[in-house]
């Protein structure tokens, strides 16, 4: 599956190209410690690789046949208005979104790996850590951007911090809510992605939106389930007042 190779290519044109940039860097940046921003150049390469999470379909979906599943990008931007609503949640919101924005931004490289890509946990981090320091160098290593890039990732998968615990309950709650979306526009049974979330909400936010959603899900079923009985009630009704048929001669 596409999504699950490591895209070498795309990689080892980063690393040439970051580091020739970084090599002309060094003579204007020499003595200076750090740099607030990168250059104009290196925002627009990095910019350009973030296309990757836009056009990228995640590997789940893909799996379960969903038609025009959603993308890396899509699953990313509700969990940043996720976080935007979390500011009453003992966290800092604002560090949330961020996070949030960057948890899989290392999959514009390496792709979107499921365990059902055959890549150990151990071989996925350091792909997606690798990945991670080759935007650093794309963006400049000392650059604010370029540290802050590797600081919240890193804090997200060691899951170090309040902030890292919530934004991880949204990337499982945005799943299952995607799912239940896709069960209701698609017909399908997507009940797999349900079994391994539950119970694994670390945050009383997480669990109490997981919670919600589950119910609205039940109600969904149940009305469903009313509606097709309602439905063969009525045929059955209507078989019993047809006309008897003419005796055949």
């Amino acid at each position: 599956m596409l999504s699950c190779l490591v895209r070498r290519s795309i990689s080892s044109i980063i690393k040439r190209t970051a580091a020739q940039r970084n090599k002309a860097r060094m003579a204007t940046d020499a003595g200076s410690p750090s740099s607030s921003m990168p250059t104009p150049a290196a925002a627009i390469d990095f910019l350009m690789l973030l296309e990757k999470l836009k056009t990228t379909k995640r590997t789940g979906w893909v799996r379960c046949n969903v038609q025009q599943p959603e993308s890396i990008a899509d699953h990313m931007y509700r969990m940043g208005m996720m976080s935007l609503l979390a500011s009453d949640a003992g966290v800092d919101a604002g560090r949330c979104m961020r996070m949030a924005l960057v948890h899989d931004v290392a999959e514009a490289l390496v792709g979107d790996i499921t365990p059902h890509c055959n890549v150990s946990d151990e071989q996925k981090y350091k792909l997606e850590a690798d990945a991670i320091q080759q935007i650093k160098q794309m963006l400049g290593e000392h650059t604010y951007a370029a540290q802050e890039v590797d600081q919240l990732w890193q804090e997200y998968e060691q899951q170090s911090t309040p902030e890292a615990h919530l934004v991880k309950d949204f990337d499982k709650l945005e799943m299952i809510m995607q799912a239940h979306e896709y069960e209701q526009s698609q017909g399908l049974g997507l009940q797999q992605f349900f079994d391994s979330t539950r119970g694994r909400f670390r945050t009383d936010t997480g669990r109490a939106w997981a919670e919600e959603l589950v119910l609205r899900r039940q109600q969904a079923a149940a009305g469903a389930a009313a509606g097709s009985t309602e439905v063969e009630i009525a045929a059955e009704a209507g078989a019993d007042k047809q006309p008897p048929k003419a005796p055949l001669l």
